[in-house]
């Protein structure tokens, strides 16, 4: 049984002898593979305690050592682009294609740190009155402390870290403790690329690592992605403690389908964007709205190619989709498929075929005829169940979408270019797709929902991730004649 520890100023640290572990599965065999610690509160005081000091000398550092820096983790998470995949897959059990692709677009992240002397480049103005001028600069936060989601344990640690340690502050990575191995490799490759010791820590745990770095006095910012009920709670809790916090939380996303439809583009790309990593995505497509008289076909064409959809364990060639990421869920998945016929849905595909083979797994689910009030609309699954809303109107679609409470990601399928540009104007969702299933921001843009998908001002990565993880400091400095002094107790005015 392998025991995993977390990664203190620069090395690998066990944990204390008595703390709390959880398990770590190989989710397509079904059997452990590994124990993790969990972090007490005060391994996590001494893990935020180092990385304040540390971070006190990085965030004066050149901006091109920085940018050095990013330059050769850049070289090395390309390097071993394939063993963190490999890591992704015996952990997480996607497959090794879907692991290999959301390694590079964290990676995708770290280029646009990449370019922080620009990014971090102020402002000035000269003479805003008689000799007196004034310019702007842009601050480390001081500790950022990132809480992730297991779904995607290299990407999204990326998101968070690439910026914050580009914009000088501290990083303290609290990964899911269900596939916490990951990140450990990507604290050794920041070590290996130069990055000081302490700079960037991890530390693993479950709610009392994550209470303890929302409460912690030298913890100045927090990043999170996960569910809205954690969501909320970490921006309650880390708001009331005087923290910067960014909050992403689930999604209920929906793909509208009209008329005018490519009908069977619309199917691939349902199928691919419901199933694909076994539906545990947030940007994931679990409702499809079919307008008016495509929903017949539709639903034909997406159920014809789910007998095509190869299931099995990640490392094999051959898988298309691979399980879920513990037992448990799994469970929770097939209730509701379950529970969907007893609401009155019309489940066209059930997923519960596969169960006879070991692991985590179950098959691709199609439910037509879903209404919200029926759980399997109104509940964020993560499973690879994808439900069909029949509507009459385009104008029945938008409501429907603009009604849900969730609002990360949505998809428009026409040929329509005026009903595409009005989608895009009317929609209250964060991140619209159209003609194209699953719109995740490219690395120089930024991720981030709407509504119950998002507590905070601040969007993830890109040109908001700089913002957040940065405070400016305005300066307004004059040098003035000696001879021209005089006492003036008035307000300043510019002129």
């Amino acid at each position: 049984m392998r025991a995993i520890g977390h990664w203190i100023g620069g090395r690998l640290v066990e944990g204390d002898a008595a703390a709390r572990r959880a398990p770590v599965f190989d989710p397509a065999r079904g059997v452990q593979t590994g124990e993790v610690a969990l972090a007490s509160p005060s391994e996590v005081d001494d893990a935020v305690k180092i990385a304040a000091a540390a971070a006190a000398e990085w965030g004066s550092s050149p901006l091109n050592r920085r940018s050095t820096l990013m330059f050769r983790l850049r070289e090395l998470i390309d390097a071993h682009r394939d063993e963190l995949a490999a890591i992704v897959t015996s952990e997480h059990g996607k497959t090794l294609d879907d692991a290999k692709g959301e390694v590079a677009r964290g990676l995708d992240c770290v280029e646009f740190a990449c370019g922080v002397p620009q990014l971090l480049k102020g402002e000035y103005s000269c003479e805003v009155a008689n000799g007196i001028d004034v310019h702007t600069v842009l601050h480390p936060v001081g500790v950022v402390a990132g809480i992730t989601p297991f779904n995607f344990p290299v990407m999204v640690p990326l998101w968070m870290l690439a910026n914050a340690l580009a914009c000088g502050n501290g990083f303290l990575l609290k990964p899911a403790e269900k596939d916490p191995s990951a990140s450990l490799l990507l604290a050794e490759l920041a070590q290996r690329a130069g990055f000081p010791d302490g700079i960037f820590s991890v530390v693993h745990g479950d709610a009392e690592a994550v209470n303890a770095l929302l409460s912690h006095p030298d913890v100045d910012a927090v990043s999170f992605v996960g569910s809205t009920p954690v969501a909320r709670h970490v921006y309650e809790t880390g708001t009331r403690h005087g923290k910067r916090v960014q909050a992403l939380g689930g999604a209920k996303n929906h793909m509208v389908v009209l008329p005018d439809a490519d009908v069977d583009a619309a199917a691939d790309a349902a199928v691919s964007a419901a199933y694909g990593s076994a539906g545990e995505r947030c940007m994931a497509i679990s409702v499809v709205v079919a307008v008016g008289s495509v929903a017949d076909t539709l639903v034909d064409a997406i159920a014809a190619r789910i007998p095509d959809v190869v299931v099995g364990p990640g490392d094999e060639p051959a898988s298309m989709m691979g399980p879920l990421i513990t037992r448990e869920h799994r469970e929770r998945v097939l209730g509701y498929v379950a529970r969907a016929t007893e609401e009155g849905a019309d489940v066209v595909v059930d997923g519960a075929t596969v169960l006879e083979r070991e692991g985590f797994f179950v098959g691709c689910s199609l439910i037509d005829r879903v209404e919200p009030g029926m759980a399997v609309y109104d509940d964020e699954i993560f499973g690879p169940v994808l439900g069909v809303v029949r509507v009459a109107s385009f104008d029945d679609a938008l409501a429907l979408v603009n009604s849900n409470p969730y609002g990360n990601g949505v998809a428009l399928f026409t040929r329509d270019g005026g009903a595409a540009r009005r989608f895009e104007r009317e929609v209250r969702v964060g991140m619209v797709g159209i003609n194209v299933p699953i719109p995740v921001p490219v690395a120089w843009h930024s991720f981030g929902g709407w509504k119950a998908s998002r507590f905070g001002d601040a969007s993830i990565y890109g040109p908001e991730g700089v913002h957040f993880y940065t405070q400016p400091k305005v300066v307004t400095s004059r040098w003035p004649d000696p001879a021209s002094s005089a006492i003036d107790l008035g307000f300043p005015a510019n002129r």
